[in-house]
């Protein structure tokens, strides 16, 4: 028998979206207040010219302003909608995107400060460089990974064509350098290793060590529900309750944005209801009631309470729950810490663990490559081919019989 919803079921999505939640911080270029308010960031109306041949800080702080997503109030000038369309072509890429290319534009920018190089626009021969510097730094420094050297490159194509300059990084002597270090990092066993898959077997012993404490009903939701829906750690940590839809088989999980939504159209992701105690609607239903949560965000942060003055050692301990969603950091932390607990090694495990796990799982029981796309959410075969492992090589061989 399917499953029905319990005595708290989760509310059908009736409002409308919230807006994103914007940070008074101030950023260099966007100081401004409105009336006695608190600041708030504005778009400039008018494109700031790029600092070309200006020092590295300079570059960094006009990048930082440039890939600012604030879209300006109309006013019905030309120099206003040239603003805005310049802010809805950034926001072609998902905000983690933005971020990591800031990140690796500030460390391009830094390590030419540290040179004497200029950082916009860069020449070849020193992008190379900048890549050799990060997979082999002087001691104490850790090398980077290969794609995180890879990101730092896409970061810096970025910065020069927002200034409308060629790109450094669509050069022979930069591709080169970087197929010679995957190569080499290859060779000497560096290369990139996909994470577990947490397949059913593996889940089942993750799930088996977690208590019905707070912490453990909110991390047996959140590995079921991200198992169940073959999500990734972005699209879990977002989760809100005005995203869920009851309906006769299950929950209908609406994801405004994904990653491999490239247009922004939105998915619906089905989280199914289950006949065994591994059921994610159950777990999630169980979490919702024991953490009052009845709007915003799903999976949120927990805090516990410092023991009261004059408790016995033997007293459970106190937990609050937050207000704010999980990051998605968090969220491979808990798989990390879930399957460090059953006894797997946690660096073998993270986000990407329980979608490899609920497609390998599919995988293992012979379902179509079909249904397997459509469960993660795949447009290509070869997209989904990054997430399966390798079987045993033996079975089914080509030439059973034949030698």
């Amino acid at each position: 028998m399917p499953l029905r919803p319990a005595d708290h079921p989760l509310p059908r999505p009736g409002a409308p979206p919230e807006g994103r939640c914007m940070s008074p911080q101030r950023r260099p270029g966007y100081a401004a207040r409105r009336g006695a308010a608190a600041p708030v960031l504005e778009a400039p109306l008018t494109p700031l010219p790029a600092p070309i041949g200006g020092a590295p800080g300079a570059v960094g702080g006009w990048f930082e302003t440039a890939t600012c997503d604030i879209r300006p109030d109309a006013d019905g000038t030309l120099e206003t909608a040239q603003r805005t369309a310049a802010v809805l072509a950034r926001r072609a890429k998902a905000d983690n995107t933005r971020r990591a290319y800031r990140a690796g534009v500030r460390a391009w920018c830094a390590w030419c400060d540290g040179h004497a190089l200029s950082a916009l626009p860069a020449r070849p021969e020193d992008v190379a460089a900048f890549v050799a510097a990060g997979a082999y730094p002087p001691p104490p420094a850790r090398p980077l990974a290969a794609q995180t050297l890879r990101l730092r490159l896409a970061s810096i194509g970025w910065l020069h064509w927002l200034a409308g300059l060629p790109s450094p990084t669509a050069t022979a002597i930069v591709s080169e350098t970087m197929a010679g270090l995957e190569r080499t990092l290859r060779r000497q066993g560096r290369g990139p290793r996909p994470k577990l898959a947490a397949k059913i077997a593996l889940l089942r012993e993750m799930l088996a060590l977690i208590a019905d404490d707070l912490p453990g009903l909110r991390d047996r939701a959140l590995l079921l529900v991200g198992f169940a829906g073959a999500l990734r750690r972005a699209g879990l940590a977002a989760i809100r309750i005005n995203d869920l839809e009851a309906c006769e088989h299950g929950l209908r999980l609406s994801l405004p944005v994904s990653k491999g939504d490239r247009r922004g159209k939105g998915v619906v992701v089905a989280v199914p209801y289950g006949s065994t105690e591994l059921c994610p609607v159950r777990a999630l239903q169980r979490w919702c009631a024991a953490a009052g949560i009845t709007e915003g965000a799903v999976f949120r942060r927990i805090r516990r309470l410092p023991p009261r003055r004059g408790a016995a050692a033997a007293e459970p301990p106190a937990w609050v729950v937050g207000s704010e969603a999980i990051d998605p950091g968090t969220v491979a932390r808990i798989v990390k810490a879930r399957g460090e607990a059953a006894g797997f090694e946690a660096a073998s495990l993270g986000g990407h663990s329980l979608k490899r796990g609920a497609l390998n799982t599919a995988k293992d029981r012979r379902v179509h490559p079909a249904q397997m796309k459509r469960l993660g959410r795949h447009a290509s075969g070869a997209t989904l081919a990054a997430y399966i492992e390798d079987g045993d090589l033996f079975e089914e061989h080509a030439l059973d019989g034949v030698l």
